[in-house]
């Protein structure tokens, strides 16, 4: 369910702070168009935002000039209530969420030139309004999830809540499948790592003999596109952001001048150069070098697994005790191969996909299968970019239906979770309302605004 009020807020905290080179006071006579507390809302804060807005290309459901200035004067709300509450964030998690966001903007706008041109300003004065934003962003988060920790939602209230809605709003399930997976890696020869290794300590010997910089090697030759091309720079990350191989040597490192040892994960083979640190998070960069898989070892792959498939079918032992012999997958090994997903963080896996949910790989084998069929192999690329052979067993199938308590307690309760939750704030908001001084500005209060009650 989305979460409207609260997308709004963030949409507005971003672009008050971000302008795009367009100085709104200097086409805009300033004044005070709000009240909040001891806080005041200038008219030259909405035209900021409004502009920009149009050039971001946001439809406003409504008139900005009643949407921007409401949602600015409830991030004030959720700000008082965060300095009574002594909630703070640490610079350190404020500076992951700058490094984070202004990665994503260089990459959208193609470069850092053409993103300092876009703003109108230097990286450091984008960086320095990035802070602002963010922090803002991360502290009215803490403050929502304080206000919402109390909700708690019950199978009670789950069937109480599926009784009471009317038939028309009971969630559609679209058709759904449970797939159990048998995986294979295929056998990477040894020479092929060695040549890998090879490259990468000539990366470091070129680096440390000063005669190419570590960054410009990472655009040249890393593997890893997410950060290549910002010269391999990971931003600001803590322990468990990252793989454990890589976090040991990456907080290991404590000279900016010298390059890791070759570091081996999931992924592939990685070196490592340290940028700085802060606190209980690290920054580096690192070059990503993938040893190449011969056709004849996915070859060999495949046709393991079609004899594999071949004997289930047979009826010679079955899918369970194939993923147990035979699957290389550790996210299904110890669950009969079935697949699992998370469709909100911190909720246990859901074994039940929709067809889109589904890795586009297998989905693509799955869609024409009969209940119980087993596929041929097919190979795959997992989120890791790692290639494996793999054969699906088409479990169960539920045709696309209304919720129901017995078929689809999780999302049900997701649902009722995020109504209590987005009730609890709403609450919040209208009481402090009553609790806080308002004052609106003729001509920018005949408005319907999403909270009423402003001044009453």
């Amino acid at each position: 369910m989305i979460n409207r009020p609260y997308i709004l807020i963030a949409a507005v905290t971003a672009l008050l702070t971000l302008p795009t080179g367009i100085s709104a006071q200097n086409n805009v006579i300033d004044e005070v168009v709000w009240v909040v507390g001891d806080e005041a809302i200038y008219k030259s804060e909405v035209e900021e935002a409004r502009q920009e807005g149009a050039l971001r290309g946001i439809r406003w459901e409504g008139d900005p000039y009643c949407i921007i200035p409401e949602q600015i004067a409830v991030n004030k709300l959720f700000m008082n209530q965060a300095e009574l509450d002594s909630i703070t964030v640490s610079p350190e998690d404020v500076n992951f969420q700058v490094d984070m966001y202004y990665n994503e903007m260089v990459n959208q706008a193609g470069s850092a030139e053409k993103l300092e041109e876009y703003y109108g300003m230097g990286s450091d004065q984008i960086k320095i309004r990035l802070y602002e934003t963010r922090e803002a962003d991360l502290i009215i988060g803490q403050v929502r999830e304080k206000l919402m920790e109390r909700v708690r939602v019950t199978p009670a209230d789950v069937r109480r809540f599926l009784k009471d809605v009317p038939p028309d709003d009971i969630p559609y399930i679209p058709t759904q499948v449970e797939v159990q997976i048998i995986t294979i890696d295929p056998v990477i020869p040894q020479e092929e790592i060695d040549e890998v290794k090879a490259e990468l300590r000539e990366y470091i010997e070129r680096v440390q003999s000063g005669e190419i910089p570590f960054s410009t090697l990472a655009r040249l030759y890393s593997e890893d596109p997410g950060t290549a091309r910002n010269g391999g720079d990971c931003g600001f990350m803590g322990r468990g952001e990252m793989v454990p191989e890589f976090a040991t040597v990456a907080f290991n490192l404590t000279n900016p001048d010298r390059i890791s040892k070759i570091v081996e994960t999931e992924y592939g083979f990685h070196i490592i150069q340290l940028i700085e640190k802060l606190g209980d998070r690290v920054r580096v960069r690192h070059i990503l070098r993938k040893p190449r898989i011969p056709m004849t070892s996915i070859e060999e792959s495949i046709s393991k697994l079609d004899s594999v498939a071949q004997d289930i079918r047979a009826g010679k032992y079955s899918f369970e005790s194939g993923v147990t012999n035979f699957s290389s997958d550790k996210d299904t090994y110890n669950n009969n191969g079935l697949m699992t997903h998370r469709p909100e963080p911190g909720m246990p896996g859901i074994s039940k996909f929709e067809m889109q949910q589904l890795p586009q790989d297998v989905a693509k084998v799955v869609d024409g299968m009969r209940l119980g069929e087993i596929s041929d192999p097919f190979t795959m690329q997992l989120n890791n970019g790692k290639v494996v052979c793999a054969i699906v067993k088409l479990k169960n199938r539920i045709t696309g239906h209304k919720a129901t308590m017995t078929d689809d307690y999780e999302i049900l309760h997701s649902m009722v979770n995020n109504v209590r939750r987005e009730e609890a704030i709403q609450k919040w908001i209208k009481e402090k309302q009553r609790t806080t001084y308002v004052k609106i500005s003729e001509g920018w209060n005949d408005c319907e605004f999403l909270y009423p009650g402003w001044e009453d």
